[in-house]
């Protein structure tokens, strides 16, 4: 049992605030219209998980949206092989460019970039910009299930080339310019794209950063391009379509209905090992999930909205959940901390952003850094803020409401690019615990597991999903007998998702994420999650970052490093014995490190998560040019100093 007991109330809606939620406004639609009523959000829950048909059908009624043409829900609840709305007909598009009608003239897309300033867009132009688009698109000879790729920063462009894309009808995939050619390559390839949209330079933290040769080597290596469209920065957009070029028709896009389970896009797994898996997904589940997160979120046409993210990520499609209920969406297109980390919290203020999100890290380097955007700048209009990428401590939730906004919703969320959603998210209307989540997501039959497969309230298990969702892949591109797709979620417990964190839940339905489940720590049968070793070190004012790895030795005792960031200087026996102390304090002597590594830094994915896995088997004996993909990597040159640690400690064990 761990202190999630012990984990205080530090906010509580009132009454007022939590009947005014859009999640309360479809529980009363509920009883109104389907005589249904619930003791309290669990049973709701339960109910939303038990009759499946029941509350999909329900999601698509109360928000009005455009699928038709449907016989039945599912014909067979099965894992993998859902096959969710057999004979509808929708397009996810619609969810979006349906808030035209109206509202032309009202702001839609807020971008704030380094490279373009502020530019404003109105409903009216989003609208002709993506019927233009689409307009050059089908002249280019896209139709129907062509894949359209892009290299492009989070701008309203992107958007407009999302929209343009599977509004045709056709699929869309996206990788971040900041990426390394080789994960772009290893990503694009696979999927044989027909036209590349790309910007071919950026400014990042007041530096030009010149992508033409790197585009020259991605275009070289994908054969099947037939068109490419280009945003000149850089240059002058020689030998391409120019984008100034596509937008000289503007138009309402011809929306094209596609079937429920068509691909809307593909997007990628992390990559930090081997080939980058191209998890498909459909238009029908992306819209269902999409609008009922957005409803956890009470995200509706009166929010100003922005998750601070890169094109990389999918907190990058996320973006578009809030878009399809009708909010204003604002988009950061910069390095969060030029000319330093206020520069968010200035755009928060700015815009009057209602609800904000970004990746724990963000929060926990402000919080550093000793920030106190309260004090210095008019938060006024925040009412909910959010994080995910990876867990965000009870520290960091008591610094948001001490420094950046006492009367907020606080609502991390954890999912993933797989199922293009959240399982454990928050709820407008209940109270908030420091360092926990506050429920399951509707419609997510998310639980904890033992190895045995039973059910575990109250300790930390598997994190695995019992029922079908809607938004789970439609395959793996390629994956022709679906093999990698079962290897990948299913080969634990036959027919039960497996996402591969620990997870514990209370007995309230709230949770934890102690990390990656295969970077547990095991010390003599007792298992810890790292984020409560990272909870007890990072806490420390003189430690900026750390990573802990358990190494686990077939007939030897296990043996655990800890490697860390010093705040200020190299690292001390008296630091040393600071961080023993802290994790004998906080978490018990039985998980005290065999030793502290300083580093520079820690190797991180784009989207912010530590590189537990690979630098386990890196330090297991693994090929190191096997273990992690450096393309796919934030910081590729971090892994360096595990390759010389490695090197070091085999030259002394042998």
């Amino acid at each position: 049992m761990t202190e999630l007991a012990d984990r205080r109330v530090i906010w509580t809606p009132s009454p007022e605030r939590a009947a005014a939620t859009h999640m309360a406004k479809f529980e009363r639609w509920l009883k109104d219209e389907r005589g249904l009523t619930f003791r309290d959000y669990h049973a709701m829950w339960d109910w939303s998980v038990t009759d499946l048909d029941g509350f999909w059908t329900a999601i698509i009624d109360y928000f009005d949206l455009p699928v038709s043409g449907w016989t039945e829900v599912l014909p067979e609840r099965k894992m993998p092989g859902a096959d969710w709305f057999p004979g509808a007909m929708t397009n996810n598009a619609r969810t979006i460019l349906r808030h035209v009608a109206g509202r032309e003239d009202e702001t839609a897309v807020v971008l704030q970039s380094e490279t373009f300033g502020r530019v404003e867009t109105t409903w009216g132009q989003l609208r002709d910009r993506v019927g233009s688009l689409q307009s050059t698109l089908k002249q280019m000879g896209v139709t129907k299930g062509d894949r359209v790729v892009a290299v492009l920063p989070n701008t309203t462009d992107a958007l407009v080339s999302y929209l343009a894309t599977v509004s045709t009808g056709a699929i869309w995939s996206l990788c971040s310019p900041d990426m390394g050619n080789a994960a772009i390559i290893d990503r694009f390839r696979q999927i044989e794209p027909k036209v590349l949209i790309a910007q071919d330079g950026y400014v990042h933290a007041g530096r030009m950063i010149d992508k033409r040769p790197a585009l020259a080597e991605i275009t070289a290596q994908l054969p099947t391009l037939e068109q490419k469209i280009i945003i000149p920065v850089a240059g002058d957009g020689a030998d391409w379509t120019l984008w100034a070029d596509t937008m000289q028709a503007p138009q309402a896009p011809e929306v094209v209905d596609v079937e429920f389970s068509h691909p809307i896009w593909v997007v990628y797994s992390s990559g930090t090992t081997g080939n980058p898996k191209p998890i498909v997904h459909g238009h029908g589940g992306v819209m269902l999930e999409g609008t009922k997160q957005a409803m956890h979120q009470d995200l509706g046409p009166e929010s100003r909205f922005c998750w601070m993210t890169s094109s990389g990520w999918i907190m990058w499609a996320c973006q578009w959940m809030a878009l399809g209920r009708g909010a204003m969406v604002a988009l950061f297109d910069g390095a969060a901390n030029h000319p330093d980390l206020l520069e968010v919290w200035r755009m928060v203020a700015r815009e009057r952003l209602s609800y904000f999100g970004a990746g724990a890290a963000f929060f926990t380097a402000c919080q550093k850094a000793g920030l106190r955007p309260a004090a210095e700048l008019d938060l006024s209009g925040l009412t909910a803020i959010a994080s995910t990428g990876s867990p965000l401590s009870q520290e960091g939730y008591e610094w948001i409401y001490s420094e950046v906004a006492p009367d907020c919703w606080l609502a991390p969320i954890s999912g993933g690019t797989d199922l293009a959603g959240a399982f454990v998210l928050g709820h407008p209307g209940m109270p908030v615990r420091a360092g926990e989540m506050q429920c399951r997501a509707l419609g997510n039959a998310v639980r904890s597991f033992d190895e045995a497969g039973q059910e575990l309230i109250g300790e930390v298990g598997e994190l695995v999903c019992t029922e079908p969702l809607p938004s789970m892949p439609l395959f793996f591109w390629g994956d022709e007998d679906g093999s990698r797709l079962h290897e990948s979620y299913f080969d634990t417990y036959p027919g039960i998702w497996r996402h591969g964190d620990w997870i514990e839940f209370t007995e309230e339905g709230g949770s934890v994420i102690y990390g990656r489940s295969d970077a547990t720590i095991n010390r003599r049968g007792l298992r810890l999650g790292t984020s409560e070793i990272y909870r007890a070190v990072e806490g420390l004012d003189t430690v900026m970052d750390s990573l802990v790895i358990d190494l686990e030795f077939l007939g030897r005792d296990s043996f655990m490093v800890l490697f860390v960031v010093p705040k200020d200087g190299p690292l001390t026996d008296t630091l040393r014995d600071e961080i023993r102390g802290a994790i004998r304090s906080a978490v018990s002597a039985r998980f005290l490190p065999d030793e502290i590594v300083e580093i520079a830094e820690v190797p991180r994915t784009i989207s912010g998560k530590k590189l537990e896995v690979p630098v386990k088997k890196l330090l297991l004996g693994g090929d190191p040019e096997k273990v992690v993909n450096r393309d796919s990597m934030a910081n590729p040159n971090s892994f360096d100093a595990f390759l010389n640690y490695h090197d070091q400690r085999k030259a002394v064990t042998g």
